[in-house]
């Protein structure tokens, strides 16, 4: 006889209850993850907002009453959590919004807080694995950094309607309902966040699955790279192509800087091994530098912008001890 065979009939109901509500919850903890995370720019306080999520469900779904569909209340719930938070934070940012481009004789600026960056999120802790690939596409694409990024630009109620009404397709009274607000003024902020995006550049071409040519494209930026072949590498970039370390507001746009940049204070990069992941809807890599103590070290996260044919930016996060774990990337790497 089972452990739940032996329960009087009113706590097998109740723990029939709990373990259905569990169940639907997980179901919905990778979209609401990816909603938390386009509205927080971080993939820690994502996963901290949905468990807060789930803590306030479970306490309040014996008054819930089936009134509405579960997944509406559950935004609801992760909607007014994300605002809290919003209201006790900054806006989250790229180096590239915060200046323009330095060059490579800068000497390296002191680090920033973590709080101020954008921070890289696993695309397995925010794309649905199967389902249509229509969806999947529309959820690789919301999650780019350049689109995060521009969603900082919206105050905290803009940025939930945008997401809700452009990315997740809900209808504007929905919405409404969800804000306790009128559609008029749900219009009304969608018009301005529209705007607003509209003035940002997010164009690149990593919503779909990796193409051929894009996949041969990554292999020889990993031969070049490991090689420590400037010439190689360089001719993977757009002329304009970014290179950005955060947490230093440091980041640089030509060629010429990159390499000195790569030859210079980077030189210790030499050496280094990729080991691929996917991040944010784009291809990334665990980037393990050469070791003063032998073996390979973590080094960085690297997230790749593609666009025509190549490498429009590449975001090295360099909080290793925080996004390998996330990533599931191993501690070192022997030579």
């Amino acid at each position: 006889m089972t452990d739940l065979a032996r329960m009087p009939t009113a706590t097998r109901d109740a723990a029939a209850d709990a373990g259905l509500l569990t169940a639907q919850l997980e179901e919905r903890r990778v979209e609401l993850t990816a909603y938390c995370y386009r509205m927080l720019g971080s993939a820690f306080e994502a996963e901290d907002a949905v468990q807060e999520t789930f803590i306030r469900a479970w306490r309040g779904y014996a008054a819930f009453e089936g009134r509405s569909a579960l997944r509406s209340w559950l935004y609801r719930i992760a909607t007014n959590v994300c605002l809290d938070m919003l209201g006790a934070s900054q806006r989250r940012a790229r180096p590239m919004d915060l200046g323009g481009p330095s060059s490579a004789d800068r000497p390296l600026p002191d680090p920033l807080a973590e709080t101020a960056w954008i921070e890289p999120v696993p695309d397995a802790r925010v794309v649905p694995a199967g389902g249509d690939p229509a969806d999947v596409a529309v959820a690789r694409e919301s999650v780019r950094l350049a689109f995060v990024a521009a969603l900082q630009h919206l105050p905290p109620k803009q940025r939930a309607v945008l997401i809700l009404r452009e990315v997740l397709h809900w209808h504007a009274d929905e919405v409404a309902e969800l804000l306790g607000t009128t559609v008029a003024s749900v219009n009304s902020a969608l018009q301005r966040a529209r705007s607003t995006l509209g003035s940002k550049d997010v164009a690149a071409e990593t919503a779909q699955p990796l193409t051929d040519e894009q996949q041969a494209l990554l292999g020889r930026y990993v031969q070049a790279f490991e090689r420590y072949d400037m010439d190689a590498l360089t001719s993977l970039l757009h002329d304009d192509a970014t290179w950005n370390m955060p947490p230093y507001d440091l980041w640089l746009q030509t060629h010429e800087d990159i390499v000195n940049w790569c030859l210079g204070t980077g030189i210790g990069c030499r050496g280094s091994r990729l080991i691929p992941t996917m991040a944010n809807g784009s291809p990334a890599f665990g980037q393990y530098k050469p070791s003063p103590d032998g073996g390979l070290e973590p080094w960085s996260v690297q997230v790749l912008e593609l666009s025509g044919g190549r490498i429009s930016g590449i975001t090295f996060f360099l909080d290793t001890a925080r996004f390998f774990p996330l990533f599931g990337l191993p501690a070192r790497l022997d030579r």
